[in-house]
């Protein structure tokens, strides 16, 4: 075999940083011996797999057939390295343990952090790197094999992805705690509910999805609404008076406790979505993920 794993993981990573210099430093390794294994696979091939724009290197159309090909046979050598790779110091883990996780914005924020805590208390010598985004980023991520697995807040529609229930999280209405609906003396019907500005995520958000999918059947629509980009934003807003919001407990208990904003009691039943973990069909949870991601 004359293409080496190495020839593929510099591929990648320029495929990645968009150049020889920013995949050098990522390897790590020296650019003119990142820029000579690129020429010597492209040569082995007999064809260029980038084209150069000025100092940028853009995959062309023979370098995005290749590149799902490539990260496939590095994921699979991960593999083996992570599940035969044993360090006495840590008896029972797997080493290298480097995991590679996407989380879509709740859960990343509000869930993982304290996870990601307890992981590497018991175990000094794991690494975690978190990529965070919208549910349909982070399948997007798990289908180009840029991260191992991702844990997302609302369904997965795709076929070449294992969809795994995690966990089950709790919806709650919040308000300004001087909002006119704080002061109600009575749950808030589904009447007063309509008229309210609602404060929601953007399309393709596993939380706008979820409330859609909770809210919609009641309310039948969303009259008035202010679309926001991230949780944090909506937090904010829904702080300042802005309107009412639909959040996960975890991500509103910190503004909860601190009285700027108020659990607002409906008489809609209680609210909860299903959290699910994703994988590729053709990967496998290594130890220390699993670890991680246990339920």
């Amino acid at each position: 075999m004359r293409i080496t794993l190495r020839q593929l993981q510099i591929f990648t990573a320029i495929a990645e940083h968009g150049s020889t210099t920013a995949a050098a430093s990522s390897i790590p390794l020296s650019q003119s011996a990142t820029s000579a294994a690129l020429g010597e696979l492209e040569s082995m091939l007999g064809a260029s797999l980038f084209d150069r724009i000025g100092k940028r290197l853009q995959l062309n159309e023979t370098g995005r057939a290749l590149l799902d090909p490539a990260r496939s046979l590095l994921d699979m050598a991960r593999d083996i390295e992570i599940n035969f790779g044993m360090d006495d110091a840590s008896p029972g883990m797997p080493l290298p343990a480097r995991i590679r996780l996407g989380a879509s914005t709740t859960i990343g924020n509000y869930l993982m952090p304290e996870r990601i805590a307890r992981l590497l208390d018991t175990h000094a010598l794991a690494s975690v790197e978190m990529r965070i985004g919208n549910t349909q980023e982070i399948v997007g991520a798990v289908l180009r094999r840029e991260v191992d697995a991702g844990v997302i807040e609302g369904p997965c529609h795709s076929d070449e992805l294992e969809a795994l229930p995690w966990l089950s999280d709790e919806l709650v209405f919040v308000v300004a705690a001087r909002h006119p609906l704080a002061q109600l003396p009575e749950p808030c019907g589904l009447e007063l509910l309509r008229q309210q500005r609602w404060l929601l995520r953007e399309s393709g958000s596993g939380t706008r999805e979820a409330v859609d999918n909770v809210l919609l059947p009641h309310l039948g629509n969303f009259d008035q609404a202010l679309q926001l980009g991230s949780t944090e934003a909506i937090k904010q807003a829904a702080a300042a008076g802005l309107g009412i919001a639909c959040l996960s407990r975890s991500a509103v208990q910190d503004l909860l406790a601190l009285g700027r904003l108020h659990l607002l009691q409906t008489t809609l039943p209680a609210l909860h979505r299903q959290l699910y973990r994703i994988r590729h069909r053709s990967k496998q949870f290594s130890p220390a993920l699993a670890l991680l991601l246990a339920a």
